[in-house]
């Protein structure tokens, strides 16, 4: 998809953040940290709230961040009066372990339509190493009036 811009000029990571408290955004501590003209990013710690018994990072952890990157990216393509988003499908694919840290999500376009979006979202470690890879299928709906 082309590297135009698909976000507002003027929003920043802390009208996102603003938007998760309350909610299993702030509970994971999912933080957004940069917007850029087709992508945005946000991080995640690998702690007591994300980890599984053994140590690792949880992968239902690591859908629930691509969710929110994914979910978040489609609704600010959108006129939120007139339309939302919401998940219709996701897979998540785990390559590599976390143990501690945080892991930072990527989400960029692959489909921009009227009545569905599709978001690939790269999961990475403080090492630049790949954790996760996710796809989101969101449904565009229209707000009855």
């Amino acid at each position: 998809m082309a590297k135009e811009r698909i976000f507002p000029e003027h929003l920043q990571p802390d009208a996102l953040n603003d938007r998760g408290k309350g909610c299993m955004v702030e509970h994971l501590g999912i933080e957004f940290i940069e917007i850029g003209n087709n992508y945005l990013v946000a991080t995640m710690p690998v702690d007591e709230r994300t980890k599984q018994p053994l140590g690792l990072l949880h992968g239902g952890a690591s859908v629930a961040l691509a969710e929110t990157l994914g979910s978040v990216g489609a609704s600010i393509c959108l006129n939120l009066q007139k339309q939302y988003a919401v998940g219709l499908e996701i897979n998540t694919n785990h390559i590599k372990s976390a143990t501690s840290g945080k892991v930072t999500g990527k989400a960029t376009p692959i489909h921009i339509g009227k009545s569905t979006h599709v978001w690939s979202i790269e999961t990475r470690n403080e090492d630049g190493q790949l954790v996760a890879v996710s796809r989101i299928t969101m449904a565009i709906l229209d707000r009855k009036s």
